[in-house]
């Protein structure tokens, strides 16, 4: 059987809110496998037993381009080791030109972003002497670009640790910017329904019968339950089913059709999203240093 350790029981605390026996005993059932145990968490305390999604796992910012007729932009995260290095002028400036430059070069992927020029060298030139003189390394990690259908506005918020493009056809600029702040408060998977990711459906679907079969109710009845679970989650998860976070008594469906406007597409980045972070002991790391190790 794998060993559970306090860092396990730690992480996996932080991840849910859960309390700290609950964790250890989901980590042993689950045999040491930090999403099994997530799970079955999930299974006996309900769907507040889950934070991950909106946990930040590394440093660094996001940042966006909107051109001045709306109709182009762009969004990026770039990494660092340190929040501190994340507030810093240059490094804040670097993530903004970067994201003009994925606008207005359209760059395949990463590699060729580096690849383009920027202020007589390139972009790797330039983020190889910025980690050069602030000491940290530095990563182009991803970035998205969005020819408009409508026109795009953007949001950034929380220190450029969550940043958000959205393309909105009618409507009017306010709206465009009051949709841009619900989808960074309220974090949507996708726009509608028919565009959730299948694999999180199937694993809604599987914790939501796991809860089910525990209420040792007829076959049909579970059966109900898990599809009516299963329709509350795609609601939570989809930009036009989640109540409006300026007025809960309507969706985002409901406000866009009495303004006679449509969302093209959205791009949400929450900085160190899917990355794991990695765990210092400082404590040992000390005790090395001095040979004691």
């Amino acid at each position: 059987m794998a060993e559970i350790t306090a860092g396990m029981v730690k992480e996996l605390r932080e991840k849910t809110d859960a309390p700290m026996m609950e964790c250890k005993k989901a980590l042993t059932e689950a045999g040491g496998d930090m999403a099994r145990a997530e799970e079955i968490l999930r299974v006996k305390l309900g769907n507040k037993a889950s934070k991950a999604a909106g946990r930040v796992a590394a440093e660094g910012v996001v940042g966006t381009y909107v051109s001045d007729d709306g109709k182009l932009a762009a969004i990026i995260e770039i990494n660092c080791e340190t929040d501190f290095v994340a507030k810093n002028d240059d490094f804040l400036a670097f993530a903004r030109e970067c994201a003009r430059l994925v606008a207005t070069a359209a760059p395949a992927d990463v590699a060729a972003l580096a690849a383009l020029p920027l202020g007589g060298s390139t972009v790797e030139t330039t983020r190889a002497e910025l980690v050069g003189r602030i000491g940290e390394n530095m990563t182009l990690r991803r970035f998205e670009r969005i020819e408009a259908a409508g026109r795009v506005a953007s949001y950034v918020h929380g220190g450029a640790k969550i940043g958000v493009i959205v393309d909105l056809v009618g409507g009017d600029d306010a709206l465009a910017r009051d949709v841009a702040m619900h989808i960074a408060a309220s974090k949507p998977v996708s726009l509608s329904r028919d565009q959730v990711p299948a694999d999180l459906i199937e694993r809604e679907r599987s914790i939501a019968a796991q809860k089910a079969a525990e209420s040792g109710k007829p076959a049909d009845i579970v059966s109900k339950m898990v599809e009516g679970s299963v329709q509350k989650y795609l609601k939570e998860v989809t930009l036009l089913g989640q109540p409006f976070v300026k007025d809960d008594k309507q969706t985002v469906e409901q406000l866009l059709k009495s303004r006679a406007a449509s969302v093209s597409r959205f791009v949400l980045y929450v900085v160190g999203e899917g990355i794991e972070k990695k765990q210092v002991d400082f404590a040992a790391e000390v005790r090395a240093a001095a040979g004691q190790a």
